[in-house]
């Protein structure tokens, strides 16, 4: 299983940092900024990282800042940083030799036209979105159904799950996109894990 620890989590932080309570502006805002916020990334780390770091003390950051990024390049970065986080994830899954066909987006950031976005262009995978808004709870029904008998096996369980009928693809001109800042991002957490570790321990000191 693949977590990123502060996903819809870190754009609430980000929200409260700003002071606003417009979610939609934000993103409007970040729509308006081309992929790769003009060479700006934000590590998502706000609450350490659990995949594929397995690090308490990993922290978020933003790497590229300059005087020409606006709220609106910040926010982008936000998304984006989410995205590139689980990205990580699906590599990980990858490298075990499952085959991954589409993505299956549910909560609240699922509700944004744009993450969707970035999620299909980043991961290469068409995105699709649960009709449960509830998705965690639902598919721990659903095992749960699976281990007491209910349903026989995870097939028959998971073709319970009502999907909604739109679908976003992956854009090739955003997939080549994506595909250099996701490789740089995976450079970032191996270059800065002392310092964040360092950090750690001076801020407990």
């Amino acid at each position: 299983m693949a977590v990123t620890l502060a996903a819809g989590g870190a754009l609430r932080w980000w929200r409260e940092i700003l002071g606003s309570d417009d979610y939609e502006r934000l993103i409007a805002e970040a729509a308006a900024v081309p992929p790769g916020a003009e060479g700006l990334l934000f590590l998502p780390y706000l609450s350490g990282e659990r995949t594929p770091h397995l690090d308490p003390a990993a922290r978020g950051a933003f790497i590229g800042l300059t005087v020409r990024h606006t709220r609106a390049h910040l926010t982008r970065a936000v998304l984006e940083g989410v995205v590139f986080s689980l990205h990580d994830g699906f590599a990980l899954i990858r490298e075990l030799g499952v085959p991954i066909r589409e993505v299956r987006a549910t909560g609240g950031g699922a509700r944004s036209a744009l993450w969707r976005r970035i999620l299909a262009d980043t991961l290469d995978l068409p995105v699709r979105r649960v009709v449960a808004e509830e998705s965690p709870a639902y598919g721990a029904a659903l095992l749960a159904g699976v281990a007491s008998g209910v349903w026989r096996d995870l097939d028959e369980a998971t073709a319970l799950v009502q999907l909604r009928p739109e679908q976003d693809e992956p854009d090739p001109v955003g997939v080549r996109v994506y595909a250099d800042y996701a490789a740089l991002y995976r450079t970032l957490y191996p270059a800065l894990r002392d310092a964040m570790g360092r950090l750690t321990a001076l801020a407990a000191s």
